[in-house]
């Protein structure tokens, strides 16, 4: 399983696509689970692995959404209904699964995000240089043709001295991008930007000159400020990347039946009494809801 599903998290990676890596780290017997399984989940809710059974799966999946929103790694204790209390800490969760058939469950949850996405526009020293030292920073870099599409990237930096310039960063406010930044002096920048009338908003998110005053001269020099002022747009100011794409956080309900918290997916247990929906963990916790609910 851990073969497979390593094989599908490269797959992933590559296509920029970000997911929630479970890993069972211990299992107490009776459960299903063994040390060593483990699933994806995906921003959407669809999990693809192994971690236990479906009432498992379900506080996983639960779990996950929290890490995908927090962006940080999880503890997840699975605990069957009537166990001994086990204290919470910072990193980690109890969550008492009422349909866990005995054992207990450990599962650490590790958010696994593409690295952030610069384009560098341009074939120039300052954009070679750019380009090396970002990769160095974290930063996946593209190099894109002018008719490549422009979403899904943090940053985009035009360093083609004169090439295309009105072009790049027409594109990139088109596409959202939420830091443009134009290699040219003061003057040179400023007239650049004048002939495109751009909005107040869309001049807020071009930065000319872009990097930060360092009194950089060289090609390096100049990448190293510019990748600085990117880190403290993404670090301090909040800087994402604009996604048109991006799922929606999924329906999360809780089972009347046993009370717990379900990720609501196409095969989800349901039932619709005069007019409202109820989600189940499992097929138990519908056929008992259904039973006690019929005339």
């Amino acid at each position: 399983m851990a073969r497979r599903t390593t094989a599908r998290a490269t797959e992933l990676a590559q296509a920029r696509v970000p997911f929630v890596r479970a890993t069972v780290v211990r299992a107490q017997s009776p459960t299903s689970a063994r040390a060593g399984d483990d699933a994806l989940v995906l921003a959407d809710g669809s999990m693809e692995g192994f971690v236990g059974g479906q009432c498992a799966e379900e506080s996983v999946r639960s779990a996950a959404l929290d890490v995908f929103r927090d962006g940080e790694a999880l503890l997840l204790r699975v605990l069957p209904a009537g166990a001994a209390e086990f204290p919470e800490a910072p990193g980690s969760r109890v969550v008492v699964n009422p349909c866990l058939s005995g054992g207990a469950l450990e599962i650490f949850l590790e958010p696994v995000q593409p690295p952030p996405l610069i384009h560098v526009v341009g074939f120039t020293p300052t954009a070679d240089a750019l380009a090396s030292l970002a990769g160095s920073l974290g930063f996946a870099v593209d190099r894109p043709a002018p008719d490549h599409g422009w979403a899904g990237a943090v940053a985009m930096i035009v360093a083609s001295h004169g090439h295309d310039e009105h072009e790049s960063i027409r594109a990139a406010l088109d596409a959202g991008i939420g830091f443009v930044g134009l290699v040219a002096s003061l003057r040179r920048g400023e007239a650049v930007l004048a002939a495109m009338e751009l909005t107040k908003d869309e001049r807020r998110r071009v930065h000319s000159p872009v990097g930060l005053e360092i009194g950089a001269r060289t090609p390096e020099e100049i990448a190293l400020s510019i990748l600085a002022e990117v880190v403290r747009a993404i670090r301090v100011d909040g800087l994402a990347a604009a996604s048109d794409d991006a799922p929606s956080a999924p329906l999360q309900s809780v089972d009347p039946v046993c009370g717990m918290t379900v990720v609501v997916g196409p095969g989800t247990p349901h039932l619709q009494i005069d007019g409202r929906d109820h989600w189940f963990c499992s097929a138990s916790c519908q056929e008992r809801y259904a039973s006690h609910s019929s005339p």
